[in-house]
């Protein structure tokens, strides 16, 4: 196992940062280190993302990943950043290549058994299961079946109220954004209520 996803694992729950402003998702990662968590996904769909990435992964403290990963050229960027694993919504294995040239973990998105094969094929290190709420747990247990080794990161529809099903269907570890990340919360400056729902999802 890549021990960047040895690392995902062991933090269980992996926040998905997606705002409409660098500003926002920088408080929304400051927020979430204060209750614990230090792994965090920054979305490129984020404005400025890169750049934030590149100032969230000078602190060795921070383990950090980019998501929506949509090119092999983005995907350079961001592991030039600091970026340490990428994640993408699909299988791209031109972005795989760049991943894996540069040490870096893969996790790409796939839903069906024969997306999972060819996430494997392209040289997935963990496999995101997108959406997984689409599917359910019951989903992610039938994959499993078929993909016992396979290190399966269930994002979309996954919150702290369920968490807990997930890890009992086989999850690795989740993704989660949510109130992890709630743009409405961070405007408002409800820090109370992103650390609550943090604190949720790790319990």
């Amino acid at each position: 196992m890549h021990p960047i996803v040895t690392e995902l694992a062991r933090a269980r729950v992996i926040p998905v940062i997606r705002t409409s402003t660098a500003a926002h998702a920088a408080t929304a990662v400051a927020w979430l280190r204060e209750v614990g968590i230090t792994t965090v996904e920054i979305t490129l769909t984020t404005p400025g993302a890169v750049e934030l990435i590149r100032g969230l992964a000078a602190d060795p403290a921070l383990l950090v990943g980019a998501g929506t990963v949509p090119d092999a050229a983005m995907a350079q960027a961001c592991l030039e950043a600091g970026a340490r694993f990428l994640v993408t919504p699909w299988v791209d294995p031109e972005v795989c290549a760049v991943a894996r040239a540069r040490g870096a973990a893969m996790l790409p998105g796939a839903f069906t058994p024969t997306e999972v094969r060819a996430a494997l094929a392209a040289g997935a290190d963990a496999v995101k299961i997108f959406p997984a709420s689409s599917g359910g747990t019951a989903h992610l247990k039938a994959l499993r079946s078929v993909f016992p080794g396979v290190a399966f990161c269930p994002t979309g529809g996954v919150d702290p109220r369920n968490t807990a099903d997930w890890f009992a269907a086989g999850a690795a570890f989740v993704g989660m954004g949510g109130k992890l990340a709630d743009e409405a919360l961070i405007a408002a400056g409800d820090k109370a209520a992103v650390q609550d729902a943090a604190r949720a999802a790790l319990a």
